[in-house]
């Protein structure tokens, strides 16, 4: 329970009328501010993905919408069923249901942001041609276009009825999150959701659904840029101690996949299989939602192309853990650029940089645009080990200059960011962690820390052999500083992940809700009342 929630501390969080934003996991610490806000706030939540809004109760969302549903009664909930059931009976009726009129209107009026095409970029649920899931069917124009109408009328009829002074999120995919950003921005609703900084576990908080770089934060960068050695203190001695240390991958990855380079046990391999089984069984027999995922395979991914997916998946995943014929070993002394891949599909790509989702053609530009003699490194996300196709690597690696190496050569990324001329990537935090190396970076999307100074953002591949030439040292310490000084000013440490798992521990019954999970849920809290304090200056003018 938070216990210094008031009307001093949290003045644009206290009563007021506030939507909370829902999505599986991430959904978890939302209820429980939920819980301690309704006692002095008008508060709902909006659940977003179709299976989760329309399957019974069953392993998947017994801790996530049912415990709305069942353990905050009093709190409005809305969730998608209603038009996951418009949609399929639409196509029953016509080939084409969509009211291109309607959608004519949308693109007048709601792409402040982004246009319609790039809106439907948010989910993977609408670009299979883009990434390697199969479970999921390639849909068609005529669905993409329906479903988007039906979320826009959604949305609408959500704000219409809830008429929320301030939305609260933490996470930018799905479809419904971009549209909800457009019309809250054209309301003038503010919407906040939360922005990776890089920086430990610092976050801070976005109002364009963490899409570019927000103008407030903008000008707190500029404003830290003003500041002088001695007033960022702190920040310098952070970057020169970073700039020592052996290992460089945040904390917060930590026992993630991220920071595993080892392969485990096929036992191991074994007990996820079988999890997901069990999963899958619970959803499809014991809670008899099986015949409900034959009505729509974009809004309801089927069970059996899902397992054997990831039974490929935990298979290539051991194959390529150790020697293998795809990735080689880096040539010491050799000139190279990096290029670390992404986990496709995930929002700092799809959302964040929705043009340069085609990472062959990406590595095909950047290899034509190096010096001669310089190579190519392409390291595979460590997430991503066994859900790409394996002809990936070999197309890479048909490229002259092209090196794709052993992914657990290193067991850090500093020494193939500090060993290569400079690092090329989508939006990865491997430019951030070059920056503050003093490495000169490419990168393709707009992220905040594309701010400091030796992080260059492509506008043209025809800029791209130039800007590798210009590669190496930057003396950039007071812009890097600025950075970590505004996401210091602009967020707090949210331990996100944190919450996540300790509220699951909590629902399931294996652990009471601790002075620390409330201290963590407290700090959540003040990230939102710090970003809308933060947003309101800026809309001023002050």
């Amino acid at each position: 329970m938070i216990k210094n929630f008031n009307k001093d501390r949290y003045p644009r969080l206290y009563g007021k009328r506030i939507l909370f934003v829902c999505r599986e996991t991430y959904s978890k610490p939302l209820w429980f501010l939920a819980r301690d806000l309704k006692e002095t706030n008008e508060v709902a939540a909006f659940y977003i993905m179709s299976s989760e809004s329309t399957y019974n109760k069953c392993y998947y969302n017994e801790h996530t919408i049912f415990e709305w549903r069942e353990n905050l009664p009093d709190v409005k909930l809305y969730d998608v069923g209603d038009i996951c059931d418009e949609f399929v009976e639409g196509f029953r009726r016509s080939k084409d249901p969509t009211d291109h009129e309607y959608l004519e209107m949308l693109e007048r009026e709601y792409t402040h942001y982004k246009v319609l095409g790039l809106q439907l970029m948010a989910s993977q649920e609408n670009t299979r041609h883009y990434h390697y899931r199969k479970y999921w069917p390639i849909t068609s124009d005529e669905e993409n276009k329906y479903w988007l109408e039906l979320n826009y009328k959604k949305v609408m009829r959500v704000l219409d009825d809830f008429r929320p002074d301030v939305i609260l999120d933490t996470d930018n995919a799905e479809l419904q999150r971009t549209v909800l950003s457009e019309v809250a921005y054209k309301r003038g609703i503010p919407y906040a959701t939360i922005e990776y900084g890089k920086y430990g576990f610092y976050k801070y908080p976005s109002f364009q659904n963490s899409f570019g770089i927000d103008p407030y934060f903008r000008r707190i960068y500029e404003d830290s840029l003003a500041l002088s050695a001695d007033d960022m203190s702190e920040e310098y001695a952070y970057i020169k101690d970073f700039r020592e240390k052996s290992s460089i991958m945040n904390k917060e990855f930590a026992g993630t996949v991220t920071s595993q380079y080892e392969r485990g046990r096929l036992f191991d391999s074994m007990k996820i299989m079988l999890g997901k089984w069990n999963y899958f069984w619970d959803q499809d027999h014991t809670a008899h939602n099986a015949k409900r995922k034959k009505l729509s395979g974009m809004l309801y991914a089927p069970t059996k192309p899902y397992l054997k997916y990831y039974l490929d998946v935990e298979r290539i995943k051991r194959k390529l853990l150790v020697k293998n014929d795809y990735f080689e070993e880096p040539v010491e002394g050799e000139r190279y650029v990096y290029m670390p891949l992404h986990l496709i599909p995930e929002s700092s790509v799809f959302v964040k940089a929705s043009f340069y989702v085609d990472e062959m053609n990406l590595i095909e530009q950047v290899s034509k645009s190096l010096p001669v003699g310089w190579k190519l490194y392409v390291k595979e996300h460590q997430a991503m080990l066994g859900e790409r196709d394996l002809d990936f690597y070999k197309k890479a690696a048909e490229l002259p200059n092209v090196r794709v190496v052993q992914i657990n050569h290193y067991k850090d990324p500093k020494p193939w960011i500090t060993k290569a001329e400079g690092v090329v990537t989508i939006t990865g935090t491997a430019a951030y962690e070059a920056a503050l190396l003093g490495k000169k970076s490419i990168i393709f999307g707009e992220v905040p820390f594309s701010l400091i100074e030796g992080i260059t953002r492509v506008s043209s591949f025809e800029d791209l052999p130039r800007l590798i030439r210009e590669f190496g040292e930057v003396d950039n310490i007071h812009s890097a500083a600025a950075y970590i000084h505004a996401i210091k000013s602009a967020g707090e440490e949210v331990k996100l992940f944190y919450l996540m798992d300790e509220a699951e521990e909590i629902f399931a019954g294996r652990r009471e809700e601790s002075e620390e999970f409330d201290r963590e849920l407290e700090k959540l809290l003040d990230f939102y009342e710090k970003g809308l304090e933060n947003y309101d200056k800026w809309k001023a003018g002050s």
